[in-house]
């Protein structure tokens, strides 16, 4: 699946300011849970439902290990070079 990942990104950013997480001095690096973004578990699947609507999937429900960081998400939508 290819996407741009501005939009991930923007999807992300558009939850955290819904959520009141704050949209900003986050990076790829940063983790989704704990001392990161801090997500519980009602946030995660209320992000995983937004990527869903946007792009037809999404890594918390189609992977067999959670995303950790901002940048799992993202890679979830980044095609495969081959």
């Amino acid at each position: 699946m290819g996407t741009d990942n501005d939009q991930v990104r923007a999807i992300i950013r558009d939850f955290l300011e819904r959520t009141d997480k704050g949209a900003d001095g986050w990076s790829d690096e940063t983790g989704l849970w704990g001392e990161g973004l801090g997500l519980d578990s009602l946030e995660a699947a209320e992000l995983s439902a937004m990527l869903e609507d946007a792009f037809g999937s999404d890594p918390f429900s189609t992977s067999a290990d959670l995303p950790e960081t901002v940048g799992d998400v993202v890679g979830f939508y980044t095609p495969v070079s081959t």
